[in-house]
């Protein structure tokens, strides 16, 4: 991804990425990194740095987001109040404020959710013939993010604002990370004649003051049907099994049917999110 441009302006700075994902066919800039002192200084840099873009070609402007969605993106628009969780997005007094009184509305939305665990699990475990769902086994964490890597690469290509990154990015964003994972938290699916169908990456939320802290399932992917509600039921029980009484289900996007069967098992919604955007 190249460099992003800083601009700062009074009180207010933002990072400009020019090689933004596609928004409706639109030629786009991102604008991520933001820092607003203030509401109306965060304010007049937005719209400066529109009306800057405009003239430069680009026909619409993303953000807060850092290049793409692989990055930090989405601004915190309503919370119980609730602590951030581990790799959270979190938002600056003004962010939300900023973008609106700039003219940029919600083009994507999503949640996070939280339940006990005891409620998201039926009398028997979901099955899928021919898949079983192993654990990793905490060796050989270059191979592990390599298979994270194809398959995610595969399962999110249709998601809105979807942008490809080559295999050196995605070792870049996955490294730094390593240590705070607990292999118990990454579960893989493998079909018997088809191999790797579903991944799933979750793991303890260490930033909690709680003595036994929620579980986060972080995301999870499948390429076949019914691969993906099996691998979450599976960390749900693992996630009993080790102690957890809670899980997060994190950052689903309103459209997505994680939603609703996080909805299922009684889960509420604590913290709600959108993408910004603004047509030029």
């Amino acid at each position: 991804m190249p460099e992003p441009e800083e601009i700062r302006h009074a009180g207010a700075r933002a990072l400009v990425y020019r090689d933004a994902p596609d928004w409706e066919g639109l030629k786009c800039a991102a604008i991520g990194g933001v820092q607003f002192e203030d509401a109306a200084s965060g304010t007049d840099l937005l719209h400066a740095l529109a009306d800057q873009l405009k003239s430069e070609g680009f026909q619409g402007v993303l953000g807060p987001m850092d290049g793409d969605t692989w990055h930090a993106y989405r601004v915190v628009t309503q919370s119980d109040g609730s602590p951030p969780f581990l790799m959270e997005p979190v938002s600056g007094e003004h962010t939300l404020q900023c973008f609106t009184d700039a003219e940029f509305k919600a083009v994507s939305s999503y949640v996070s959710s939280r339940a006990r665990l005891v409620d998201t699990i039926g009398a028997e475990p979901v099955s899928v013939p021919g898949v079983a769902v192993t654990a990793w086994d905490g060796k050989d964490a270059d191979s592990l993010i390599r298979q994270l890597f194809q398959m995610s690469a595969g399962a999110f290509a249709r998601n809105k604002f979807f942008k490809p990154i080559d295999i050196d990015a995605f070792l870049a964003l996955y490294e730094p990370v390593l240590p705070l994972i607990d292999a118990r938290h990454v579960l893989f699916a493998h079909h018997e004649e088809a191999g790797l169908v579903g991944f799933l990456f979750g793991m303890p939320d260490r930033s909690a003051a709680d003595v036994t802290p929620a579980a986060i399932l972080k995301t999870y992917a499948s390429g076949m049907r019914g691969v993906g509600h099996l691998l979450a039921d599976t960390y749900h029980r693992a996630a009993l099994d080790m102690g957890h009484a809670h899980v997060i289900h994190a950052l689903m996007h309103e459209d997505n049917a994680s939603l609703s069967r996080s909805k299922q098992h009684d889960a509420h919604i604590f913290r709600r999110y959108a993408l910004m955007g603004r047509k030029l």
